[in-house]
């Protein structure tokens, strides 16, 4: 059955995706150009949050969805799962380093590097084939689950915890009640 293409009432995941993807990219570029400590570690706070934020509701609602209707799919998504866990082992160095320090600026690069390489992979590879194998609706519908789930997802690094959707829907939503928490004792995004 080839996917239907017709209008729909909702923005697609791949179109929040591939969005996620330049707003974080983008925000380590204000980081780059940016002079100030205090502005650079809100910037990286912000950007931590969004990719955890980002891949909590990718490994919940996408990987799973690709595993089932893309051939090799789970391949693909053991893949996306090491850079996933690669990206939060340098998210949780940048925010144990100095933000006036030029090593924050190197862990910034290196997380910005990691970032766009996972984009590329998803944007110019993954995405095609979902386009191809999955209707417009099922689109839609996983862009609205992504979006629902990236209100409840943990906004700091976890390096250690498992990435599979069984944790994301057990213990994903304590965690990231614990992170907001966390945030508001101790006015992590109170400038942002």
């Amino acid at each position: 059955m080839a996917p239907n293409r017709g209008a729909d009432a909702g923005t697609d995941v791949i179109d929040i995706l591939t969005a996620d993807h330049r707003e974080m990219v983008g925000l380590i570029e204000v980081i780059e150009e940016t002079a100030d400590p205090e502005e650079r570690r809100a910037l990286a706070d912000s950007v931590i949050a969004e990719v955890m934020r980002h891949s909590v509701a990718e490994e919940l609602f996408v990987y799973p969805e690709y595993e089932r209707s893309i051939p090799g799919g789970t391949e693909e998504v053991d893949h996306d799962k090491e850079e996933h866990q690669e990206i939060e082992v340098v998210m949780k160095r940048l925010e144990g380093v100095d933000s006036g320090s030029a090593e924050f600026l190197a862990v910034a690069k290196r997380l910005k590097e990691l970032l766009e390489h996972h984009a590329h992979d998803e944007e110019s590879d993954q995405f095609p084939k979902m386009r191809e194998h999955l209707t417009a609706e099922a689109l839609v519908d996983m862009g609205r689950k992504v979006e629902a789930a990236k209100m409840i997802a943990p906004t700091r690094p976890h390096p250690g915890a498992p990435h599979s959707e069984l944790f994301h829907m057990t213990l994903g939503p304590g965690i990231g009640m614990v992170d907001r928490l966390r945030d508001a004792l101790s006015g992590r995004f109170r400038n942002t």
